[in-house]
């Protein structure tokens, strides 16, 4: 539903842009365009004021942009959005420019009308500019929220959620055993829940839906650009755009919500007393907080703002790997039954998927990466700044640029994949040679960057990972699959938003392998 709206809103503000190019032209002072050098990127034909927008109108912009650079063959590509300028880069080479060769230029958030309403009462990892402030957040995300150790530790939490994942399943079955069961509604819950559990416990009783919807809400808002953004320099387009309000208002019932939940964790930390440990993420905030121990100011908007990120982060993009993960094996009938034995054959006579035996499945992971590779939940990566003017590729951007790595366009490269780049096929990091099939998502390989790279690198891995893992590995155990209506049949069409979700709910028919 969330992305459903989010492509409504998108292609409203681009078609509202474009409707508005005669009184903007009158009423809309452009800002002088101040050129970073001598040799732009090269770019697609731009209309006067709108500039590149008409190129992406009807298609996703992942890949509208992927065809825009194939056409113009142009690794690293300018786009002008409005008075936004865009450079896309769409190849590993242009992507290790981008996050490694001149990461530091490029390590900051650019701020946008609707960025700035969604975070104006705090400022998380994921936002904020770069600096001290952005430092000190993301250490204490490494070290103290997301690092393998805290990890660890909550798995417990995970594997009571997986049970209840298998266990719905059960209950679909129970219901109607010959109906399909829509995998998508289970995964999404599984993760929502797991990632609940694990950042603020499982004591939020009936806020849960509530927060979950604004959650959802803050997904809808901040997906694609507001006609704000994109002139920010106009106020009649601010008077026509009611993205920043909605975001304001959005920003308010977040901070209502999330002060009920750190009340009930401060109350149950005074009511228990020194002894008691940290259960949840929020938890570790508040002593921390109470501590002092950070050099930046821990303050109750930036506690609302980690949490947030946290939810957004791992909820969204797990449940979105999930479930591709699955349609894919559904399309790979010799996937799906290497994928199972390997799990059914290390788990001989257990009644369930026992978290320390998940290394030792090594092709269930190549299937995520797989996944990861051709669905990455983010296709374009969480946008960057140009802070100083940059070679790079032989071409000059501009200070002030927006920077988007296309994730999507890059994993599916031929030039790094082969022929066979469109294809599902977890073998492939098996075979020797080297080169792409050998790289790895953790930022040291440009070819396949689903989790980005360089000190804007998502540092929430470990914990989607475990996640995931989990998740996948208990339904190719428990469960039988097949598709209602063969392979043929399903659609694999993406749909808008930050991530890139099935358009349709995956339905598959499930025969009870191992009882729970």
């Amino acid at each position: 539903m969330a992305n459903q709206e989010a492509h409504h809103h998108y292609h409203h503000y681009l078609v509202l842009a474009i409707i508005l190019v005669l009184p903007l032209l009158l009423l809309v002072k452009l800002r002088p365009r101040k050129h970073g050098g001598e040799n732009p990127p090269p770019g697609p034909w731009q209309l006067p004021v709108i500039g590149s927008l008409h190129h992406l109108v009807g298609a996703l912009p992942h890949r509208a942009m992927r065809d825009l650079a194939h056409r113009l063959d142009a690794p690293l590509m300018l786009l002008r959005l409005g008075e936004l300028r865009v450079v896309v880069a769409s190849s590993a080479g242009a992507a290790r420019e981008v996050m490694k060769t001149h990461d530091a230029a490029f390590a900051t958030r650019p701020r946008t009308a609707t960025i700035r309403a969604l975070t104006r009462d705090g400022l998380g990892v994921a936002f904020a500019p770069h600096g001290a402030h952005w430092r000190e957040i993301r250490k204490l995300c490494v070290t103290e929220l997301l690092g393998a150790r805290r990890v660890r530790s909550l798995r417990g939490s995970r594997e009571a959620e997986a049970a209840s994942l298998v266990a719905s399943v059960v209950a679909s079955l129970a219901a109607s055993a010959s109906e399909p069961v829509n995998v998508s509604t289970l995964l999404a819950t599984y993760v929502t829940d797991a990632v609940v559990r694990a950042v603020v416990g499982d004591r939020i009783g009936d806020l849960r839906d509530e927060f979950l919807d604004r959650l959802d809400e803050g997904v809808k808002v901040a997906a694609g650009f507001s006609l704000a953004d994109l002139f920010p320099s106009s106020r009649l387009a601010r008077a026509f755009s009611g993205a920043a309000r909605r975001a304001e208002a959005h920003s308010r019932e977040m901070s209502r919500l999330m002060d009920g939940i750190i009340a009930e964790h401060r109350e149950r930390k005074r009511t228990a007393g020194a002894g008691d440990d940290d259960r949840d993420l929020l938890d570790v905030l508040l002593r921390i907080q109470a501590d002092g121990g950070l050099r930046a100011p821990l303050d109750i908007g930036t506690i609302r703002a980690v949490i947030t990120d946290l939810f957004g982060a791992g909820s969204e993009t797990s449940a979105t790997t999930l479930q591709w993960a699955m349609a894919e094996l559904m399309r790979s009938p010799a996937a799906l039954r290497r994928a199972q034995a390997e799990v059914r054959g290390a788990l001989p006579g257990e009644s369930r998927v026992r978290e320390e035996v998940l290394p030792e499945l090594r092709y269930l992971h190549l299937v995520i990466k797989e996944t990861l590779r051709l669905h990455p939940a983010v296709p374009l990566l969480l946008p960057r700044e140009c802070t100083e003017p940059q070679s790079m590729l032989g071409h000059d951007v501009p200070k002030g640029a927006m920077v988007l790595v296309n994730a999507w366009a890059i994993g599916r490269d031929t030039a790094s994949w082969g022929v066979d780049a469109e294809e599902f096929r977890p073998e492939r990091f098996e075979e020797a040679g080297g080169g792409a099939a050998a790289a790895d998502f953790r930022g040291a390989d440009f070819e396949l960057v689903p989790f980005g790279a360089g000190r804007r690198m998502c540092p929430g891995i470990t914990f989607g990972l475990a996640v995931m893992e989990l998740a996948l590995a208990s339904l190719l155990f428990h469960f039988d699959w097949e598709l209602p209506g063969g392979a043929g049949g399903l659609d694999m069409a993406e749909a808008l938003g930050i991530t890139a979700r099935r358009k349709s709910d995956l339905w598959l028919h499930a025969t009870v392998h191992v009882p729970l």
